[in-house]
């Protein structure tokens, strides 16, 4: 599925990708996901991955949630991945901005991040320092997931 919205150019003319958003009914789903008890979050954040399975966000908190690095790796690597697809059907082609400071760009970033943590905790180091570079391409005022 195309997304008809334009690359924008930043004034130094480096192009900037904004995700298009997640239907209202995936983020309030996430929402009430998040803010179920500790014991139920994974298993409800997992069925909103499950109903909606291009939704980034979805997948990197999962990667929050995992039992162990093996898992989160997982997570964090499908959400990588579905978000290379969304970017190059909004235009991205491989170069430019895909910045924190836009909500909709924030799954993607957030299981990025995520990946290259992941990948550093199960000894992945040239795949960690790959993703910690990357991010910091996308975005270069980068300074990790806010708290």
């Amino acid at each position: 599925m195309a997304d008809d919205r334009p690359v924008n150019l930043t004034p130094s003319g480096v192009p900037e990708t904004i995700l298009a958003p997640e239907a209202d009914d995936a983020v309030a789903a996430l929402n009430a996901a998040l803010a179920e008890p500790a014991d139920l979050r994974r298993d409800a954040v997992a069925a909103v991955a499950r109903r909606w399975p291009r939704y980034l966000d979805a997948w990197a908190r999962l990667g929050d949630l995992a039992g162990d690095d093996v898992e989160a790796y997982a997570y964090f690597r499908v959400g990588y991945h579905r978000g290379l697809d969304r970017l190059r059907q909004s235009g991205w082609r491989g170069s430019g901005y895909v910045r924190w400071r836009h909500e909709t760009n924030r799954g993607f970033l957030r299981a990025l991040d995520g990946l290259a943590r992941t990948a550093a905790a199960i000894g992945e180091s040239d795949e960690a320092e790959r993703c910690a570079e990357f991010v910091h391409q996308l975005d270069p005022e980068w300074s990790g997931v806010p708290k």
